[in-house]
């Protein structure tokens, strides 16, 4: 080969390039110039590509991937060092000895705030009270938040701080749970990722004086989850809920040199959300629209959670007599609101979880079609962890996106014993993230961590999608619902390029399009998938820079 052209900016050498483009699946080696991919090939051609001030990598024989696309990563909720630490707490005598030893460590906190406390480490199947805290806590305020940050808990100070009381449970930031005997408030918040994570929700937060809300806090989670994001090889984030208050955190972070990967920011279209609104999204995602900070997609939740039992299936669940839980919209008045979405071409990621959810979102795209015309709208159904069966094939049929977070299905976090398994019942687990059924069926996998809801590393993902196995080894869990190790690499590039029409810049290593890319420490594609927990990527580059890793 003869180059007719200038020299490359960087050429990468002697490595397995797996492109995820079935044109040309396998290369050697691949040339940069200004950010894009101008050659692949076999390694005996590189050198025709290099010149003065060509910067030279070496891939030593290492897989080299396509930047991985995390379609669903909660960057700027991410987790806080200034909050105790509650994952792995499996109990509610060892949440209260990390509060206390947290306490003891700061005598002077105006409040006690922790995340990430889990449904199951309360005793008897039921959730969290302000009693269970005040033992505690005393009378300084604490604000728990759950692991997947649906539901809040707080203490008697709190509840009292907050104003909330019998007569006011229907609040900025969620609803409170009322004991039916007394109709006091237990100091158990629910809707709060539908209220309290809203604009008006979080400024509520912040003006009633709750440290976590702070923008400072804010942005130190942003940027400590942007380092995180980076380092495991994640070169475009999709950031799923979002208001246009949020979005300054994104631009000081890229002004500040700390958004290093490519980001999408969803915008929140909560309940009451107006056409004036609307408009101010529009604009927004005109103003911000380049390959590095993206503004469009609109996040709406039709449904909630199965640990707390929150949402809405199609039967009752298991031992709750006739609740089967609520959507947030009447199925009428939701299909309705898409239609109008759709028609203002809108793409819009839905949070449904239960069976019923998901029908209701589906039901909705199809009413949106009939009523809009077909058209290339890529909506997403975000989770989709209890699909009933006879959903599945609606997913290929309509262009509906599945966008699955593999790490949630695991067997210590979902599987038998965990409240999510508890709650649906076995008869019904055949429906849990029926992953390969989806793909069989034609059905975009998009990939996810849903951090800081699960471990942000794609290489979890990864094994937890190929296997259904505990991190720590062990039996299955739904292992008819597996995928192969390139399915699921798949979904975290190519997968997740198509849902967010990023697929002609993204998530194949292919001539002209951005040279976003990573090198693993071990050839996942090779080894047992017992062994792709704990690979690195050990260099990262976007568009042709190297960011991270060694020799950045």
């Amino acid at each position: 080969m003869t180059r007719t052209a200038a020299p490359a900016d960087l050429v990468l050498r002697n490595a397995r390039i797996h492109t995820v483009d079935p044109r040309l699946p396998a290369a050697e080696a691949l040339a940069v110039r200004d950010g894009r991919i101008v050659w692949l090939g076999p390694d005996a051609e590189a050198a025709a590509w290099a010149g003065e001030g060509t910067r030279i990598v070496d891939g030593a024989g290492r897989l080299v991937l396509p930047g991985f696309i995390d379609a669903h990563n909660h960057v700027r909720l991410g987790s806080d060092d200034a909050c105790v630490q509650l994952a792995g707490a499996c109990t509610l005598t060892e949440i209260h000895h990390r509060i206390t030893a947290w306490s003891a460590e700061h005598p002077d906190a105006e409040w006690i705030e922790a995340e990430a406390f889990d449904y199951s480490a309360i005793p008897d199947g039921r959730m969290p009270n302000a009693a269970d805290l005040d033992q505690v806590t005393g009378d300084t305020p604490a604000f728990v938040l759950s692991y997947d940050v649906h539901t809040a808990w707080l203490n008697t100070a709190a509840l009292r701080r907050l104003g909330v009381s019998r007569e006011a449970t229907s609040l900025p930031f969620g609803r409170a749970e009322t004991d039916p005997a007394t109709g006091e408030p237990t100091g158990f918040i629910k809707d709060f990722a539908v209220k309290g994570l809203s604009r008006d929700g979080h400024r509520a937060l912040r003006e009633l004086g709750v440290p976590w809300a702070a923008p400072d806090r804010q942005y130190g989670r942003l940027v400590k989850s942007l380092d995180d994001a980076i380092r495991f090889g994640i070169t475009t984030v999709v950031e799923p809920q979002n208001s246009l208050d949020d979005l300054e955190l994104f631009t000081r972070a890229r002004t500040e040199g700390r958004l290093r990967s490519r980001l999408v920011a969803a915008l929140f279209h909560p309940r009451g959300t107006t056409d004036a609104d609307l408009d101010d999204f529009a604009a927004t995602a005109a103003r911000f629209s380049d390959d590095r900070l993206r503004v469009g997609p609109l996040k709406l939740y039709i449904d909630d959670v199965v640990e707390p039992r929150t949402a809405a299936l199609l039967e009752p669940y298991t031992g709750c007599g006739k609740h089967r839980g609520d959507t947030f919209y009447p199925a009428e008045e939701f299909a309705g609101l898409l239609a109008k979405l759709d028609a203002r071409g809108f793409q819009c990621f839905v949070h449904a979880t239960g069976d019923r959810g998901i029908r209701t979102v589906l039901d909705a795209v199809e009413h949106a079609a009939e009523v809009n015309g077909r058209r290339d709208a890529r909506h997403q159904v975000v989770h989709v962890e209890c699909l009933d069966p006879q959903d599945t094939a609606r997913f290929a049929e309509l262009g509906v996106v599945a966008c699955m977070q593999p790490r949630h299905c695991a067997p210590e976090i979902a599987g038998p014993g965990q409240d999510w398994a508890e709650n649906i019942g076995s008869g019904r687990w055949h429906k849990a993230w029926p992953m390969r059924s989806l793909h069989e069926a034609g059905a975009v996998l998009a990939f996810s961590s849903d951090w800081n809801v699960a471990e942000m590393d794609p290489m979890i993902g990864i094994y937890t999608a190929v296997t259904r196995r505990p991190l720590a080894g062990g039996e299955p869990w739904q292992p008819a619902e597996t995928v192969d190790v390139e399915t699921a690499v798949h979904g975290y590039t190519m997968g997740s390029a198509y849902a967010n029409f990023l697929e002609d810049e993204r998530g194949s290593l292919s001539v002209g399009k951005l040279a976003d890319f990573t090198i693993l420490s071990r050839d996942i594609l090779r080894i047992r998938p017992e062994d792709i927990p704990g690979t690195t990527a050990e260099l990262v580059v976007v568009g042709g820079e190297v960011v991270a890793g060694t020799g950045a």
